[in-house]
């Protein structure tokens, strides 16, 4: 398949991450030329730059962000707009003026209430400065003017212009967690019918990594999209403010991920004498665990729950058995891990898909069939 084909550009059209980016980046432009169009076209004012300069900085991914961090940006670059002015004032454009404007700069970014901005004092002031400085005390009010435009314009338009709200982002990545995780449990019970080794058996152990990896990120959106409710008006804002559900689901399969690689590890303890197992167990759990990873990956409760339930039978038949005792605790393990994974998933798999809204293209759809 080509990166042209019909079929990677409807995924690419499908992307949640995709429509994120694509919304900010014309969110982000569309504030910085605002800007500059009142700042030059409309009070015509010197230096106009530092009008999109300061929307630029204003505009963030939350509007919670845009208030916390982006304020500290512009509080940094007005900061350094009235060093520059008095800088000026004292010594002039010269070497000298430039390194103390430098010096002064990175030394009030490195207070602790800049944060990560420790050079944006310094590096507005030396652009200032450096760009046309003049003594005139009308020029500190036009340069603090063009920044106030930046900061309102930045604020309106990351506040009233569809305000970001990331949930999309985490439920889609909720959503590839599970068909992960079964995708594993699938391998895994292939590779016992059809016959695997230990490079198999550690493939899997490192797949449980990523698969932790991936939970990672997962939790890491989902306290962003919650981050993008916090002073977001937007009324579907208020159920991402506490989202139990889906750090609910993100604990069960933090669990499932747990006991595949408990499993994994089991299964590597005992690669060289799987033969030795009982018939009735090694032909039955792992059909069970790949028939279970099938159904963890199509999200289907019914049919994780069946699952659960011929394990379960399976476990009876295990205890009439008189095995090895020394197979007795792999017997055991395994089958408590797979019943774990099918329990934690079974409410990941009812939830699936979550509900989220339409993506752009799919919305302009509907309205044009309405239409």
């Amino acid at each position: 398949m080509t990166t042209s084909s019909p079929a990677v550009w409807r995924d690419r059209a499908r992307d949640p991450v995709l429509w994120n980016d694509v919304t900010q980046l014309t969110k982000t432009v569309l504030a910085a030329v605002v800007a500059w169009v009142l700042a030059t076209e409309v009070f015509s004012l010197p230096q106009s730059f530092l009008a999109p300069w300061a929307a630029l900085l204003v505009v963030h991914a939350t509007v919670y962000r845009t208030f916390s961090r982006g304020l500290r940006q512009v509080t940094a670059a007005v900061i350094g707009v009235v060093l520059a002015w008095a800088v000026g004032n004292a010594l002039g454009l010269d070497t000298a003026a430039v390194v103390v404007v430098l010096a002064l700069g990175l030394a009030i970014g490195a207070m602790p209430w800049c944060g990560d901005e420790a050079t944006a004092v310094a590096a507005t002031a030396l652009v200032v400065l450096t760009t046309g400085f003049s003594e005139d005390d009308s020029m500190l009010l036009a340069r603090l003017g063009d920044t106030g435009i930046g900061i309102v314009v930045g604020l309106l338009v990351n506040v009233a212009v569809w305000p970001p709200l990331r949930r999309r982002t985490a439920i889609a990545a909720m959503d590839r967690i599970d068909d992960r995780i079964g995708g594993l449990l699938v391998d895994m019970g292939t590779g016992l019918v059809e016959g695997c080794d230990e490079e198999d058996v550690a493939d899997w152990v490192d797949r449980t990594r990523t698969l932790d990896g991936e939970l990672d990120h997962a939790w890491g959106l989902v306290r962003q999209a919650q981050e993008s409710a916090r002073m977001n008006p937007r009324r579907s804002a208020r159920e991402v403010r506490d989202p139990q559900q889906w750090r609910a689901l993100l604990q069960r399969m933090e669990q499932a991920v747990a006991d595949t690689r408990s499993m994994a590890r089991t299964l590597g303890h005992v690669t060289t004498c799987r033969d030795d197992w009982q018939p009735d167990f090694r032909d039955h759990w792992p059909h069970l665990l790949r028939e279970a990873g099938e159904a963890i990956a199509a999200a289907d409760p019914r049919a994780v729950r069946s699952v659960r339930a011929r394990l379960n039978t399976l476990v009876d038949e295990v205890g009439d058995l008189d095995p090895t005792p020394a197979l007795w605790p792999v017997y055991g393990g395994l089958m408590i891990n797979l019943r774990n994974i099918l329990e934690a998933m079974d409410e990941v798999a009812a939830a699936n898909p979550l509900d989220q809204p339409p993506l752009p293209v799919a919305a302009w759809r509907a309205r044009g069939r309405a239409t």
